[in-house]
């Protein structure tokens, strides 16, 4: 059996025996048991089933910070953790970051308490996932983020940035040209895709070429996340365009 603790709940895998789920609550020292079967849609809203307790509710610690989130309402990857850290320990004094797609703050939160921004604009669709955006933002006492609900598509082109996050996949590239209109020149941008093994050194790089009008793109790295489906990866690429 394949669980993920998320603050005082236990996620449980498909493969969860049919067990005593108090005692595997007071083993783990959780409040809840669910099973989450998927994300859908473009809001990232969680399918799930509550296996034991009720409540969804909970605060999350993770490299220091604090996440306040309902996970009946919003989604958590904890496959992600060390990518929010990577992300927070490269922006640099003084910058102006977009977080595209921020949820609740999975890439602002880290950014406002490990780094020096300037300004973190995180612009998030779904009203939940924005709710508990403006929680987390007070509960780790931040006074830089900047919470925008809307869509990325129209919310983006009002600012510039020298670095933009683009941490949702499936459908990420259909946003890159409005990424990188609102970079600065020599802006930083962090775009994850989920991309087949044997794709996965052309065809990211090849979207956001296609979509630089012209702009010169430098690598500067592809960093592997974690194994979406077999032989399908989830990655980040890092690059520069000037």
């Amino acid at each position: 059996m394949k669980y993920k603790k998320i603050g005082d709940i236990l996620i449980l895998d498909n493969s969860y025996p049919k067990e005593d789920f108090e005692s595997l609550s007071k083993k783990h020292h959780v409040k809840t048991i669910m099973k989450i079967n998927h994300i859908q849609g473009t809001k990232r809203e969680p399918v799930y089933k509550i296996l034991y307790g009720s409540e969804t509710e909970t605060i999350n610690k993770e490299n220091g910070c604090l996440f306040k989130l309902d996970l009946a309402k919003v989604m958590w990857s904890k496959g992600n953790n060390n990518e929010r850290l990577r992300i927070a320990k490269l922006v640099e004094d003084d910058e102006t970051v977009i977080d595209m797609f921020a949820g609740i703050g999975y890439f602002s939160i880290p950014i406002g308490v490990h780094a020096n921004a300037k300004e973190v604009i995180s612009i998030e669709i779904n009203p939940n996932s924005y709710e508990f955006l403006c929680e987390n933002i007070k509960l780790n006492k931040l006074n830089n983020i900047t919470p925008i609900l809307g869509d990325c598509k129209i919310e983006t082109p009002k600012f510039k940035a020298d670095r933009i996050i683009m941490g949702y996949v499936k459908t990420t590239h259909h946003y890159l040209n409005v990424a990188i209109n609102s970079l600065n020149e020599g802006g930083i941008l962090h775009y994850h895709e989920t991309v087949p093994e044997k794709l996965m050194d052309t065809r990211p790089l090849d979207r956001i070429i296609s979509q630089a009008n012209g702009r010169d793109v430098e690598l500067l790295k592809i960093n592997k996340i974690k194994k979406y489906a077999p032989g399908v990866e989830h990655i980040v690429v890092d690059a520069r365009i000037n």
